[in-house]
């Protein structure tokens, strides 16, 4: 498939799992050739392959808002929305952005200047959309290193304390530009290894519905029993003591899993977190074994090695440029308004 000629994601309502399969492999390989002469994040956009392709063809971007967190991961984004076109200009002047960009695309519904502002910008949007009566899905798509940013978890409280209509994709990788760390990270690992408690949740529920009602206290009771299968399965679901229904964890790379998933978050009410765990780098070994960040967004490398190229320009640094220019206007400074300005 030649990426280029893809004008927007409607294309992906036909593709079966195959032709989605083969699309993501066509994906990984069109990045890693790219960039390996323009730079860029490679690490966070080989991980969101399928959750991307997954997202375009089950929602309707833009009236769907999908906002993505930081921004960094949003090159298969900008595949799918028509710009592979671009890519050779990623990151240059008058070139492609490496962020979402509004001027670039209606599908970039938000700009991210950094970290952790996906889900209170969803939250503005979610409001906006019920005081028009709207109906579209607002999608904020978040990774764990960012989800432990305070402006997210204010997000976090607000949304769940007015049960506000969203699905919040976590995109869970274990990591942010290198390995996470704190006390969130540890409530991820535990819910990334206890294994899926919503499946189990409805089958019990299922069952309880075939027992003949027999009176009030056997209903509450069996209630009380469902509502307390979460804190048999899972130890501590952080997101559904905050008002969220929790999902997963989900497999970010299998298309079954994924659709299935937000399937059925799109049938909820109130606020749901999809809880997916990608591989960051997938596709491309050098950037799969990194453990310290290397390949969480680089300059030029080869191929074949994962070798990083020099760059033949000796173009200055913008931190450079910037202390030349404070050192001219320090030296038209002169002692007497320095003595003056530490006396402010």
């Amino acid at each position: 498939m030649d990426l280029t000629q893809i004008a927007n994601p409607s294309f992906l309502k036909k593709f079966n799992k195959e032709q989605m399969t083969e699309l993501a492999k066509e994906i990984r390989k069109f990045l890693i050739h790219n960039l390996s002469t323009t730079g860029g994040h490679i690490g966070p956009n080989l991980g969101v392959v399928e959750l991307t392709i997954a997202l375009h063809k089950l929602f309707d971007s833009p009236q769907d808002k999908i906002i993505w967190d930081v921004g960094h991961q949003a090159y298969v984004h900008k595949i799918l929305t028509g710009r592979a076109g671009q890519f050779d200009t990623l990151r240059q002047y008058k070139g492609l952005c490496g962020f979402p960009k509004m001027s670039e695309s209606a599908h970039d519904v938000w700009e991210t200047g950094h970290s952790s502002t996906s889900l209170s910008a969803a939250m503005g949007m979610a409001a906006a959309r019920d005081m028009q009566s709207g109906s579209n899905y607002v999608v904020p798509v978040i990774g764990d290193g960012a989800l432990t940013g305070g402006m997210a978890l204010e997000a976090l409280n607000h949304i769940g304390h007015l049960k506000t209509n969203m699905i919040v994709v976590l995109n869970d990788n274990e990591m942010s530009i290198a390995p996470n760390v704190g006390a969130l990270h540890a409530v991820l690992g535990k819910l990334r290894t206890a294994g899926k408690y919503n499946s189990a949740k409805d089958e019990l529920e299922y069952l309880l519905k075939r027992i003949p009602a027999v009176g009030g206290k056997v209903a509450a009771a069996a209630e009380r029993v469902k509502d307390s299968l979460k804190y048999l399965l899972v130890s501590g679901v952080f997101f559904e003591e905050l008002g969220f229904t929790y999902l997963g964890p989900i497999d970010g790379h299998d298309f079954t899993d994924l659709e299935r998933n937000i399937q059925y978050a799109k049938k909820m009410d109130g606020p749901v977190l999809l809880h997916v765990i990608t591989k960051k780098g997938k596709g491309f070994r050098p950037a799969e074994d990194d453990k310290i960040g290397t390949w969480h967004g680089t300059g030029p490398y080869k191929i074949e090695t994962g070798d990083f190229v020099k760059s033949p320009t000796t173009a200055p640094s913008w931190s450079g440029l910037f202390l030349k220019r404070l050192g001219r206007l320090l030296e038209r400074i002169n002692v007497w308004q320095l003595s003056h300005l530490r006396c402010l």
